[in-house]
């Protein structure tokens, strides 16, 4: 039995299934609430989201069943006198250590948790660095939306904001690097590419099989890295379109990941009305589309970049992923076929698997 949580503009929803078929409805919370993201720690069976309140901002809340009572976090907030204000929690991530989680937000905020998401403190680190003054936001706010620890070593941590490129810290969070040599951000003038921190990266994964592997969702561009993130090298050739939002990479494969691309920077829908999931199985070497079951006629999806998950590997992998239009599409067997899990929600912000 899989179980998604699925983050939308009206709430949070609980879906469970056998990966067949239709998902049911378990559990719904924060209706009429933007659910920017849910998760479940696996290490202590904790469920926690990010809540937009149009009227309080945003909060972290936890429960131990979705179904039931939901506790609000506190620390989440930035120092005092800041002109800036604490827009969005867009991502929820566990850490290295035992209780240890992280969240990202908008204006480019990282927070920290050491007792399992109950309270939370500004890592103070990345947001004095001295070149905060000159970041740039993306599209969608200064946005800190990617956080990828290294297995088993709780002093290196890798975070991502749009548009100021990925961040690597050796030391815990104390200090932090920008590492986006070799990335190429087009949409910029030629003259001004060279800049090291204006790079609006969508999203990135590690390999778990090998975590020194990392694959990037660019704008514009596909990327990967054998470096731990010292160096990018694009692997987005193979592909009609190489900007879109989510990627995955296969848990028991670090040559194999997925991409859904979208239709450029102006549209942001899938190409041509077809629904297709990109996948290689060579590094970003090449690509193919996987579309068996997913629509292929007048279907144009948005789909963002926390949308698209998996559980378990290998053959048997599951992917799933929703779009802002309230579909959510499932495969068992690594992207081979799809079939629907969900119709009818509301605009999809997140699809993340809880067990």
């Amino acid at each position: 039995m899989t179980q998604l949580l699925v983050g939308t503009r009206k709430g949070l929803f609980a879906l469970d299934g056998d990966g067949t078929g239709p998902f049911e409805v378990t559990a719904r919370a924060f209706a009429g609430e933007s659910v920017e993201y849910a998760m479940r720690d696996q290490r202590t069976g904790r469920y926690l989201a990010s809540v937009s309140s149009w009227f309080y901002g945003p909060r972290i809340w936890f429960a131990d069943d979705p179904a039931g009572e939901w506790e609000q976090a506190e620390g989440l907030a930035l120092p005092e006198g800041e002109e800036q204000a604490l827009a969005r929690i867009w991502v929820i991530a566990a850490g290295e250590q035992d209780g240890l989680l992280y969240c990202g937000g908008d204006p480019g905020a990282l927070f920290e948790s050491r007792d399992g998401g109950s309270t939370w403190r500004l890592n103070r680190g990345l947001w004095d660095h001295p070149t905060r003054p000159d970041w740039t936001p993306g599209g969608g706010g200064l946005c800190l939306h990617t956080i990828v620890p290294w297995p088993g070593d709780a002093s290196r941590l890798m975070v991502a904001v749009s548009a100021v490129g990925v961040w690597l810290s050796d030391d815990a969070g104390t200090t932090w690097r920008h590492s986006n040599t070799g990335i190429v951000p087009e949409y910029l003038p030629e003259e001004a590419r060279d800049t090291p921190i204006q790079h609006c990266v969508h999203h990135v994964r590690r390999s778990p099989a090998r975590p020194e592997r990392l694959f990037m969702q660019f704008h514009g561009g596909i990327y990967r890295s054998d470096d731990a993130g010292e160096t990018w090298l694009d692997v987005g050739d193979g592909l009609g379109s190489d900007f879109g939002f989510p990627i995955v990479v296969d848990p028991a494969d670090p040559d194999s990941a997925y991409v859904i691309p979208l239709d450029g920077a102006g549209d942001r829908v899938t190409p041509g009305g077809r629904v297709a999931v990109y996948e290689t199985r060579d590094g970003g070497g090449s690509w193919r589309a996987r579309t068996e079951g997913l629509p292929q006629e007048n279907a144009y999806l948005t789909v963002l970049r926390e949308a698209f998950d998996c559980a378990g590997a290998g053959p048997t992998l599951e992917l799933y992923f929703g779009s802002t239009s309230g579909d959510v599409f499932g495969s068992a067997d690594a992207g081979a076929s799809w079939f629907p899990v969900a119709e009818h929600l509301p605009p999809v912000y997140s699809v993340r698997t809880a067990r």
